[in-house]
């Protein structure tokens, strides 16, 4: 099982792609994906793009995973 966190794309070069994952940036291969361009929420797995995201359900997951989180006393 993978949980996921949604991750924002910033900029793209070419295959690759800088994704903010709330604060955490990472370079991650977009090449699986069409049509992704920045502003665009994606899935990451091992290092791969493999799932587009609506907004809403970008927000939906984020705002579960704030909650885990808060839970644990991290805060972002």
């Amino acid at each position: 099982m993978c949980l996921a966190i949604p991750g924002c794309i910033v900029k793209i070069e070419g295959e690759k792609a800088i994704v903010d994952f709330m604060g955490v940036k990472k370079t991650v291969n977009i090449s699986l994906l069409e049509n992704v361009r920045p502003g665009d929420h994606v899935i990451v797995h091992v290092g791969f793009a493999i799932r587009k995201l609506s907004p809403r359900e970008a927000e939906e997951s984020l705002k579960l995973w704030r909650g885990m989180l808060g839970e644990l006393g991290v805060h972002i």
